[in-house]
């Protein structure tokens, strides 16, 4: 990295800010490889994330801010305090008090909130996905899936109410109140949304490509067919 930063135009010019969004775009395709389950693509995208962990360590240390190897006092430290159950004791513990001492621990470490080490930056599904899965650890849940199935029709009510009244923000708000509830929803069941939407994501993708394959046959433009005969060619392909 430092023979790049000297003798490479595009590596010099980089920047933390630049770097950024390159670093989500990295991030993605991992997870395209993780999805994939293609292991030779997932070793070679964890290489790139490993190349920008190596490249803001480098920006930080130009600036006398920390190195890599601070980076990595620091990670080391971080599991040593995180894990008292593994390298303080040899008292045996459960997954779920692990979890909740974890909650604790980073309280502890100056959290302000149980929130606050939520990313902003986070999209939103998987957001709220955190946020739930923190704030049960701390107790704050619904008890049954009986009670989080009333929230929702409670929610779907809420919505249709102001559907009625044709308020874009009221509904868009409680559109939003009624997602959140389905997340919840699907914490209960054991279910991960960001992974259940995107498999339905998938499974649209592969029947849209066959229905339009099957139209393609028969020598028409999909955007001739009306939206009647659109749905019996669906049926056809499901």
């Amino acid at each position: 990295m430092n023979e790049l930063r000297e003798k490479c135009p595009w590596d010099r010019e980089q920047t933390i800010d630049s770097l950024k969004t390159l670093t989500v775009e990295e991030s993605y395709e991992l997870l395209d490889a993780i999805n994939d389950k293609d292991y030779n693509e997932m070793k070679n995208e964890l290489g790139d994330l490993l190349l920008h962990i190596v490249f803001y360590s480098k920006i930080a240390s130009e600036k006398s801010k920390f190195n890599f190897n601070d980076v990595v006092e620091t990670l080391i430290k971080k599991l040593i305090d995180r894990h008292p159950h593994v390298f303080d004791t040899k008292k045996i513990i459960s997954k779920k008090e692990v979890e909740k001492n974890w909650e604790k621990i980073k309280l502890r470490e100056g959290k302000k909130s149980i929130l606050s080490g939520v990313p902003k930056t986070l999209p939103a599904l998987i957001k709220s996905e955190r946020i739930q899965d923190k704030v049960s650890k701390a107790g704050f849940k619904w008890n049954s899936l009986n009670d989080s199935k009333n929230k929702i029709k409670e929610e779907f009510n809420e919505l249709n109410i102001e559907i009625k009244k044709n308020s874009f923000n009221e509904i868009e708000e409680e559109f939003g109140d009624l997602m959140f509830s389905l997340v919840n929803y699907g914490n209960l069941l054991g279910i991960n949304s960001e992974n259940a939407l995107e498999k339905a994501n998938k499974k649209f993708i592969e029947r849209f490509t066959r229905l339009e394959t099957l139209i393609k046959k028969e020598k028409i433009e999909i955007d001739e067919l009306k939206q009647v005969k659109l749905l019996e060619y669906w049926k056809k392909i499901k």
